[in-house]
Order: C-alpha cells, then sequence, then structure tokens
C-alpha cells in the first residue's frame, strides 16, 4: 500500500467515526434521562528519534463513543443496566519500526476499522454484588490501577505475560469476546470478582465478527483485593484449553500442548497529598508472572508514580513517570538463538509524561526510553518521543 492510498484511507476512517460520534453526541441532550453518551477523541504523533529505529513520526486516531443506560428507569428493570462502547482506530503503527515486544503507544492497532468493543448488561444482586455478561473489557476491572493509567506504553495497561496469551490476544483493547463476569464484596473494603471469557477475541467490525462457538475454550481469571490506604490486589488466570508451545513439538514435528496460566500482583498508596492545593502523589507497583511456554514472556513488572497538579497554577496538570521489565522466558531466547541472534534476559521501558488541559484540549507530551528493544542484546536503545492531542465530547 502506497503512503497516499494509505493516508486517504485512514481519513476516510476517521470521518466515518468522528461523523458517527458527531451524531451521537448531538443526539446526546434530547436522549432520555437514564441514558448517558460520551465520546472523546485522541490523536498521536510518537516515533523514535534515537537508536536504530527509523528516526521518523507516525500519527495514531482513537474515537471512542460511549452509552450507559439505566435500565430501572429506561424501561423498569430494576437495577440492571446496560453500556456499550464504540471504537475507532486508525493511522500508523510506530512499533512496525521500533520494533519492541511490548509496543509503545496504547491506540496503536494492527487492523484500522470501527468496531463495536463492548456491549453488555449488569444485574445488581444486592449487597455489593454483581453480575455483568456480554462483550466485556477484561481490563477494565481486572489487572488494573488507576495511577498508571496516564503513561502511554501498553505494558501499564495489562502485563504484557498476560496480554501476549490467547489465540489472538485475550479480552481487551481493540477487540473483546462473550463473557461473563461475577463481583462480590464481602466487606466494605474488600472485594471478589471472578469471571470466564472466550478465548477467542473477536466483535462487530472484525474480520470473522463475534465468535460464538467457543471452539478455543475459555480464560478463567479471579481476582481478590483490598481497598484501604493501600489498594492490594491480588489475581490468577488460565485457559481452559491447551495451547501451543513455542518450542517443543511432537514426534511428528507439531507443538506440543500446554495449559497457559498465570499471576499478578498489585500495589497502589496515596504518598503524599496537600489539601489546598490540590497537589498529590500516588505511586503504584505491579507484578506477573506466567508458564514461558506459549508466549516470550515468562514475567514482567511496572512502577512509577503519579503527581497530580504538580504545578500549582494548573490544577488539571498531571505528571506521571513509570518503569516496566518484561522479563523474557527461556524458550523464546533459545528460538531466538537458533534464528541467529543474541536474546537479551528483558526488555525494559522508561517513561516520563505530562499532561494539562487548555479549554476541552489536553495535551500530553510523552519520551520513553526502551533497552533492548524486541529483546535483542545487540540493539542499542531507542529514545521515542510523542504528543498526544485529546478532546472529549
Amino acid at each position: 500500500m502506497s503512503g497516499r492510498v494509505g493516508t486517504r484511507r485512514w481519513r476516510r476512517g476517521a470521518g466515518c467515526a468522528l461523523a458517527f460520534g458527531a451524531a451521537l453526541a448531538a443526539f446526546a441532550p434530547a436522549a432520555a434521562a437514564p441514558v448517558d453518551l460520551a465520546g472523546a477523541y485522541r490523536v498521536d504523533v510518537i516515533g523514535a528519534v534515537s537508536g536504530d529505529a527509523p528516526h521518523r513520526g507516525r500519527v495514531l486516531h482513537d474515537i471512542t463513543v460511549d452509552a450507559d443506560a439505566d435500565l430501572d428507569e429506561l424501561a423498569g428493570w430494576r437495577g440492571a443496566s446496560a453500556h456499550a462502547t464504540v471504537l475507532g482506530d486508525f493511522g500508523g503503527t510506530p512499533n512496525d519500526d521500533i520494533a519492541t515486544l511490548q509496543g509503545v503507544d496504547n491506540i496503536e492497532v494492527s487492523r484500522h476499522r470501527v468496531r463495536l468493543f463492548e456491549a453488555w448488561l449488569e444485574q445488581d444482586l444486592g449487597h455489593g454484588a454483581s453480575v455483568r455478561a456480554g462483550l466485556y473489557d477484561l481490563n477494565a476491572e481486572f489487572y488494573a490501577n488507576d495511577s498508571s493509567g496516564l503513561l502511554l506504553a501498553p505494558a501499564y495497561g495489562i502485563g504484557s505475560e498476560l496480554a501476549a496469551t490467547g489465540p489472538n490476544g485475550p479480552s481487551i483493547f481493540p477487540s473483546t469476546s462473550l463473557a461473563v463476569r461475577l463481583r462480590l464484596q464481602p466487606s466494605e473494603n474488600t472485594y471478589l470478582r471472578v469471571a470466564a471469557l472466550n478465548a477467542h477475541a473477536g466483535v462487530l467490525g472484525d474480520p470473522d465478527g463475534i465468535d460464538i462457538s467457543f471452539d478455543d475454550g475459555v480464560l478463567v481469571i479471579g481476582e481478590f483485593g483490598w481497598t484501604g490506604p493501600v489498594k492490594i490486589g491480588v489475581g490468577g488466570w488460565t485457559y481452559s484449553k491447551r495451547q501451543d508451545d513455542i518450542r517443543d513439538v511432537d514426534a511428528a514435528g507439531a507443538p506440543e500442548r500446554r495449559r497457559a496460566a498465570g499471576g499478578y500482583l498489585l500495589l497502589e498508596r496515596e504518598l503524599w497529598a496537600q489539601e489546598t492545593s490540590g497537589r498529590k502523589v500516588t505511586g503504584f507497583l505491579r507484578a506477573g508472572l506466567a508458564d514461558g511456554d506459549t508466549t516470550p514472556f515468562r514475567g514482567g513488572w511496572q512502577a512509577g508514580v503519579l503527581v497530580a497538579a504538580p504545578i500549582a497554577s494548573r490544577p488539571n496538570s498531571q505528571l506521571s513517570i513509570g518503569v516496566n521489565q518484561a522479563r523474557l522466558s527461556d524458550k523464546f531466547r533459545a528460538n531466538f538463538a537458533d534464528a541467529g541472534g543474541r536474546a537479551a534476559a528483558s526488555e525494559s521501558q522508561f517513561e516520563i509524561t505530562y499532561a494539562d488541559t487548555l479549554g476541552r484540549l489536553t495535551l500530553q507530551p510523552d519520551v520513553q526510553y526502551v533497552i533492548r528493544p524486541g529483546g535483542d542484546a545487540t540493539r542499542r536503545g531507542a529514545m521515542i518521543a510523542g504528543l498526544r492531542l485529546g478532546v472529549g465530547f
């Protein structure tokens, strides 16, 4: 595809998605009170500025439209609510240039199109319990913490050791799958979530649409947490069907089948706050482990801080600093060596980003540095610079 044809294609796609979002936004004031519509548009310019990767910028677009309905008020269905999210993602693929294992931009996609990302119903069961069913974003409630959300690198959304699993990724951005989630709240400060999700992600807008066969089995995940002065979450996950080993083969030369499974830990704490200025510093630490047989990763960790109002005169400003490391499996490293390369034990990233608002517009410059991109011990580190512009409607 030529650059000119590609540019025309994403412009047409972005234009359609923006028109769709604008139509919904225009309808929102006239809609029934129980229905809440909102949307956002983000554009990123990002690329490598040093290292072995080509030094050029890529432009990415993300349009999000959310609809939430109170079915009690709307249809008399007591304790029920509904949610839908439509995404439009277009533009460049900066990681094709930079070639990291974990990615550098959390709105980068390989397929550029409009898709139905989420569509679920939730029933309140009372006493803090609820059940949710439909197309469901796993990362909205599992393996997630608020203070890492400003950072652009995808590893701060969900650990790479889980994000890399499944036939085409688990039920996370950019494609979800059919799922059932149960939430319980044993006490005021504790919670338990469990979910079963179709292992094959796919939504309306993807080539094969929504998978209803469940031929690839299910992903089962659970997380227990405490939400006192320190938020602590402990989770575990596994697939019902075995998956291909990335290295071992049987006598016929077919990949051995292995059980993909893992676990994770989340910690988050407010480190300092000043009530008069609204300034606050929150720290986070996350770590995950996996089998190391079915993906390049056997684990990883992320840590960082989020500073609210770092500039006293800019109450809506935010500053975040993060560091993460993906630990590579022995089998991935052996495959790398067989191909003539020299694999590192890990791929590491550092990131610093600042966001501020001007009216309804948010500006967010971002700088990242990746050590051993792609797990290649012979590659130089890559410095990446980016700018995110966002607007809500």
